[in-house]
């Protein structure tokens, strides 16, 4: 019997279907991928797993009893508990059940009673075959693979940064004893390392899951089974995400070929009965044939997905120093790290990378001056024009539609500019006139780098751009910043993502250029 079944359910929004009359089943210990395109429905999906979006037709249906969890980065939580002690608090029920038995001890040391002491044994019992005295270092090991034993555990989650946060709450889920857990983007927030961790966890992990991701190898090493998000289909194939990609190219092949010869049958058939169904001898062979072709069950000319296409506009430079830092510390409060000194030169491809919360970001945010430093300085080289990204999907007004958003930007492009502007960057037509607010995270990200293609820039500062795009977008945007002839800088936990271009890769934790 399966834990999760999907019947035949279909969902839209706005003009476009997401699914039609889609069905699959989730069974007892495996491990699904959810992937497909950005905007084509994953995160609508998850949504409606757990009851937060209702499909238009169709059923879903969870097995009696089943304890599901789902990862929501952006739940509320007491500001001012702290990160040990929400992570304690999965383990609610046996905490309750501990209070329970210490109340009944109390209450046997002053009278017998045997119905208390089979009520004190079946608790007992209960907490040792659930390793409740085992809870602090699950706890700390948890914590310490998710990266947050660095941050301290008695830490308010109030200080969190935002990603410290997700990472918390996650944390949380994985601690829980639940039989599916539904993730969305979980490595979003996770540097190599701590995914790692994460992929030896799920690929342990006994119960099922279903996980969205845009990374290939994470997917890879985890999932047993794949389900694809594509033309309003859901289609299940079994194996890893390799498995899968052989799988969908040869149904590929096989579609065309079998369109192709389709085709052409209906031109030979089409030839036939324009040329003979004038002929009194033929006419009624033609019209036999014309009925035959009128009954025919067409196959759809394949789709093609809208690849975006991203392009940097440069500003000419005559400097060869690009930036340079003394002594810089940067931090909020207090500084994250001592003062980092580097000379970056013009043209040049550098990748910033350490462990969350080490101040990666907060570097940028700096240098960009959304902050002041505490510490040092640093300076660009003349005529230096600088173009930002900003990991956080933080909009201004999200109830604006992309082409408000670009059209506020740039007043001076028409409606026909900007919409080709956003189509090249792979937002769908009938997402350009919707409110950013309900666009998918991926598409968020195309409309914020779109902003970057529209100016001439000679610096480029990103912060985790591949967050939340799909495969193709980050071959684009791959694609982008090495045909950029200025300078780049950017903080990325994605080595596949850069290491065959990146001209250095600086380790902000050791202050060291780990490649030159």
């Amino acid at each position: 019997m399966s834990l999760l079944e999907v019947h035949e359910i279909s969902q839209t929004y706005g003009d476009k279907s997401l699914y039609h009359n889609a069905s699959f089943r989730l069974f007892k210990g495996e491990h699904m991928g959810l992937v497909g395109q950005n905007g084509a429905g994953k995160s609508t999906l998850m949504k409606s797993l757990i009851g937060e979006v209702v499909p238009d037709s169709g059923f879903i249906r969870w097995q009696n009893k089943i304890r599901v969890g789902h990862l929501d980065q952006y739940a509320n939580v007491d500001e001012n508990e702290t990160i040990f002690s929400y992570l304690k608090s999965a383990f609610r029920e046996l905490l309750e059940a501990e209070r329970k038995l210490n109340e009944v001890n109390e209450a046997l040391m002053t009278r017998f009673d045997e119905n208390l002491v089979r009520t004190a044994a079946s608790l007992q019992d209960m907490l040792e075959r659930k390793e409740f005295y085992a809870i602090d270092s699950k706890v700390q090991r948890v914590a310490a693979g998710l990266g947050l034993t660095p941050l301290g555990l008695d830490r308010p989650l109030g200080k969190l940064s935002g990603g410290q946060r997700a990472k918390t709450i996650m944390g949380k889920l994985l601690l829980a004893d639940v039989d599916v857990l539904l993730l969305d983007e979980p490595t979003n927030f996770l540097d190599t390392e701590h995914i790692e961790w994460l992929t030896k966890y799920l690929k342990n992990f006994k119960g099922a899951f279903i996980i969205i991701s845009h990374d290939d190898r994470f997917l890879n090493e985890i999932c047993t089974c794949i389900l694809d998000v594509e033309f309003d289909v859901l289609k299940r194939y079994n194996g890893n995400y390799d498995d899968f990609i052989r799988q969908r190219e040869q149904l590929e092949v096989e579609y065309v070929r079998a369109y192709e010869h389709q085709q052409k049958e209906i031109r030979k058939a089409e030839d036939y009965i324009n040329k003979n169904k004038v002929r009194a001898s033929t006419a009624a062979m033609a019209k036999s044939r014309q009925k035959k072709l009128d009954k025919m069950e067409r196959i759809s000319a394949p789709k093609h997905q809208n690849k975006p296409r991203f392009k940097f506009p440069f500003a000419s430079i005559s400097t060869t120093k690009a930036l340079e830092t003394k002594d810089l510390e940067v931090g909020y409060y207090y500084s994250l790290m001592p003062g980092v000194s580097l000379e970056l030169t013009t043209g040049t491809k550098n990748a910033v990378v350490g462990f969350n919360g080490i101040g990666k970001s907060t570097f940028l945010k700096t240098l960009v001056g959304e902050i002041p430093p505490l510490k040092g300085d640093f300076t660009f080289g003349e005529r230096t024009v600088v173009g930002y990204y900003e990991q956080e999907l933080v909009f201004e007004d999200s109830g604006k539609t992309p082409l408000e958003f670009i059209l506020d930007l740039f007043p001076k492009m028409s409606v026909k500019e900007v919409r080709t502007a956003l189509a090249r960057c792979g937002i769908v037509a009938e997402h350009i006139d919707r409110p950013i607010s309900t666009l998918s995270g991926g598409e968020q990200s195309k409309v914020k780098l779109c902003r970057l293609t529209l100016f001439p820039t000679n610096f480029l500062i990103l912060d985790e751009p591949t967050n939340h795009l799909d495969s193709d977008a980050k071959d684009a945007l791959q694609k982008a910043i090495v045909h950029f002839p200025g300078t780049v800088l950017f903080v990325s936990h994605d080595p596949h993502f850069y290491e065959t271009w990146a001209d250095s890769v600086f380790d902000i934790e050791e202050h060291i250029i780990l490649s030159d």
